[in-house]
C-alpha cells in the first residue's frame, strides 16, 4: 500500500470517527486500518488532521522480505565485524595497561 493509500484511508477513518460524533483516538483508528501502521505514524496524522482538517502524508517503511539464507549471512556478517571490533578495542585496553 502506497504513502497517498495510507493518508488517503487514515483520512476517510478521521471523517468517519468524526461524522459519527467520536473523538478519533489512536486506538480507534488503529483497529479500522486495513493494514498495521505504526502508531507514531498514526499520532502524526492525527494531529496534523486536528488542526487541519487534513492528513499529512504517511509513510511507512516497508521491510523487505529475506530467506532464511540471506539473513544468516547478515548476521555472520554482523558478528565478523563485531569480533574484529572487540579484538581491536581489546588490543588498546593491553597497550594501555602495559
Amino acid at each position: 500500500m502506497s504513502a497517498s493509500e495510507i493518508s488517503k484511508e487514515i483520512e476517510t477513518i478521521l471523517n468517519q470517527l468524526d461524522g459519527e460524533g467520536k473523538e478519533p483516538t489512536t486506538a480507534l483508528i488503529k483497529a479500522r486500518l486495513a493494514m498495521p501502521v505504526p502508531i507514531p505514524a498514526i499520532i502524526a496524522a492525527l494531529k496534523s488532521w486536528k488542526s487541519s482538517k487534513r492528513v499529512a502524508k504517511v509513510e511507512i517503511q516497508q521491510k523487505p522480505i529475506q530467506t532464511p539464507e540471506a539473513r544468516i549471512e547478515v548476521l555472520e556478517d554482523q558478528i565478523s565485524d563485531l569480533l574484529t571490533r572487540v579484538a581491536h578495542l581489546e588490543a588498546q585496553i593491553e597497550k594501555r595497561s602495559k
